[in-house]
């Protein structure tokens, strides 16, 4: 377990690395930040002053030093448009995204689940056949279509759930504020977390699916059945278990892509969480904060692929995580 943490936090620093580089080499093709900081009656005397300010007119690599020297202190610069240290600006809109990817992880589980035994346990039946026919659909549509049709149907013509903002919020031990434990959030964030719910349950379905009705067939399987267990605990105990593995790395890496998917959801929904900030830092050319958000959401998709991995060992004991490559 040692030897495998400390390969994955070399190989985290790496991925970081590259990471950091990649970020901070866009900055210069988003356009002037200075255009957008001034008016237009500034004289370009006093735009390049603040150019020369900011250290824009230096090279490339001597502004990426200066920002990796700041980086390894938890500096990842100041927000032109907030004039705030970027990483707090992300840290406080992270727990609304964090919120409603959780919400939408919790109905994957709770739909997805009961959905995949039963398309696995009776793949002929008409209800698994039209599973099927809805999760190809679901892979096909885009999730804003997706979002823009549930705003159409459940707020605009039903109206029965708001189509923007997070409501209502309450402190949590005063640390956050979530929607979570009020009526009025729980309403804002049912149609945005279903969005993204939609936009993933089919993947997870067809996984299910495909690698249960393999278990199924297997012999412990029928040695299970010899021995008189109960159908609910060879499907869900026995069988559902050991389908987990490739559903635990198709999982990994779609929690890190429910952050990035998050950006249209939440520009579509005005939701006020990391993703509708990126896209207002891209339209003010807010360069330090879409640096500090590329970055945050690598360090997301490292730390994630790592916890994956060590789930890994929990659910199949004979999986030796040391001898992991990545």
């Amino acid at each position: 377990m040692l030897i495998f943490l400390l390969r994955r936090l070399v190989q985290a620093c790496f991925v970081m690395i590259i990471i950091s580089i990649i970020s901070f080499a866009i900055q210069d093709k988003l356009g002037d930040p200075v255009q957008q900081m001034v008016g237009m009656t500034v004289s370009p005397e006093e735009r390049n002053q603040l150019r020369n300010e900011l250290g824009l007119n230096d090279g490339f690599f001597s502004q990426y030093w200066r920002f990796a020297k700041g980086a390894i202190q938890g500096d990842l610069g100041t927000s032109y448009y907030y004039k705030e240290p970027t990483l707090d600006v992300i840290l406080n809109k992270l727990p609304a995204t964090l919120e409603l990817a959780f919400c939408a992880i919790l109905i994957i589980v709770l739909v997805a689940t009961p959905c995949e035994v039963l398309a696995a346990i009776k793949p002929k039946h008409i209800l698994s056949r039209l599973l099927m026919i809805v999760s190809s659909i679901g892979l096909s549509v885009p999730i804003f279509i997706v979002a823009i049709l549930m705003v159409y149907i459940f707020s605009i013509e039903l109206n029965m759930a708001p189509s923007f903002g997070r409501g209502q919020t309450t402190e949590v031990f005063g640390l956050w504020e979530s929607g979570l434990f009020t009526k009025d959030g729980l309403k804002h964030l049912l149609l945005p977390s279903l969005s993204l719910a939609i936009a993933l349950m089919p993947i997870f379905v067809r996984l299910i699916r495909a690698e249960m009705m393999e278990v199924l067939q297997s012999e412990y399987i029928r040695f299970a059945w010899s021995k008189g267990l109960s159908a609910p605990r060879i499907y869900f105990k026995h069988a559902l278990k050991n389908t987990m593995l490739p559903v635990i790395t198709v999982g990994g890496i779609q929690a890190g892509t429910l952050v990035a998917y998050t950006i249209l959801t939440e520009t579509i929904f005005q939701w006020p969480g990391m993703g509708f900030l990126f896209m207002d830092a891209v339209n003010r050319v807010d360069t330090p904060l879409v640096s500090a958000y590329l970055i945050v959401v690598g360090g997301i998709f490292v730390i994630t692929n790592t916890l994956v991995d060590l789930i890994y060992g929990l659910v199949n004991p004979t999986v030796r995580l040391a001898s992991h490559g990545l």
